[in-house]
């Protein structure tokens, strides 16, 4: 990843961008009830067992096929090499399990459409990254910061011309929201200050280890909540773990999951980028923004769905904006490359 023959950050933004389309629409689709799923639609928390089991295999399979699983850290017992991700890699893979959670829970609110709750969660990620850089001492460039400008400018147009979008933020979205944020916080602070670094193997060693952690863990955090945890979060919790299987929607529930750990996989991989935060963030939220969008106009057009509302078309075209901005260093090495060439 930090080799000459490295993808570049805008190949893992097309695929961030590729499995978040589908993964936003089908768990509207699934939790909104505008298909068939054998009775009730599936529940917020009932989603989530089957998909993090998804999340799960789709990982493993991913480091066995790239063999990056290689690149942990190992600890020896018994004989046996066992990968051992680093104490701080852990925490960072706890707060990638909170992200998961939240912001598959964040389309389950009925009400709240998927490009707002989308701007509202991408734009307090825009705003703490410049912080991180600040704190972690990364410089952070002019084209940076315009990207990161017109990024919150799209959150602007998108409250600011339409009131009565914030009515539709109840409580539960509210903190749902809060935690996505402070999650991230903490995991970009700790990728910054231990990866994201020129060193040959450090940022995959740290992707690798973080991903043993995430998903693993929110699966037994599912489970025990579908043990202990009562009300109707527990009785959904309980039900992914069993009577979700005897539904028609068993495969897109899994599909689901699959398309939740792309995202993971190719947005950690954006955010590993030795660039500072300030360029990578805005990368990662303008490719997740726009896959909002097209989710939205195809639930629109496929099912029925409210129309995408016309300020939240101007914050998405600012997005594009400033992907333009972003793209200004590579343009211009190019460019440089081909005067030398010439």
């Amino acid at each position: 990843m930090t080799g000459r023959s490295a993808p570049s950050i805008w190949w893992w933004a097309f695929g961030y961008f590729a499995c978040y389309v589908p993964y936003a629409a089908l768990t509207k689709l699934l939790t909104g009830g505008r298909i068939e799923t054998g009775g009730t639609p599936v529940g917020g928390m009932e989603i989530l067992p089957p998909s993090v089991m998804a999340a799960v295999g789709t990982l493993i399979i991913f480091l066995l096929a790239t063999g990056w699983w290689r690149k942990a850290r190992t600890v020896e017992i018994a004989g046996l090499k066992i990968p051992r991700p680093g104490n701080l890699q852990i925490l960072s893979g706890l707060c990638s399990s909170g992200i998961i959670a939240t912001t598959t829970l964040a389309y389950t609110f009925k009400g709240v459409s998927i490009v707002f709750v989308m701007l509202l969660m991408r734009g307090g990620v825009l705003v703490m990254a410049p912080v991180i850089d600040r704190l972690t001492g990364r410089h952070v460039r002019w084209f940076s910061w315009m990207g990161l400008v017109l990024s919150l400018a799209s959150l602007v147009v998108a409250f600011a011309f339409d009131p009565k979008r914030g009515g539709d933020l109840t409580l539960l979205c509210a903190i749902d929201v809060g935690l996505y944020l402070a999650f991230y916080f903490v995991r970009l602070s700790l990728m910054s200050r231990l990866a994201k670094s020129n060193e040959p193997g450090a940022n995959l060693r740290y992707f690798v280890e973080e991903g043993m952690v995430s998903a693993p863990a929110l699966l037994v955090l599912l489970g025990l909540g579908a043990l202990f945890l009562g009300g109707e979060g527990g009785a959904q919790l309980t039900a992914g773990f069993t009577t979700f299987w005897d539904r028609p929607v068993v495969l897109e529930g899994l599909a689901v999951g699959a398309l939740s750990q792309g995202t993971g996989i190719c947005g950690g991989l954006i955010f590993l980028d030795t660039r500072e935060n300030t360029f990578c963030v805005p990368v990662n939220r303008a490719s997740s923004v726009l896959a909002g969008l097209v989710s939205s106009y195809w639930l629109y057009l496929a099912y029925d769905y409210r129309a995408v509302p016309r300020n939240e078309l101007w914050g998405a075209l600012l997005i594009i904006g400033a992907i333009g901005f972003l793209t200004i260093p590579s343009t211009v090495q190019k460019w440089r490359a081909k005067r030398r060439a010439g």
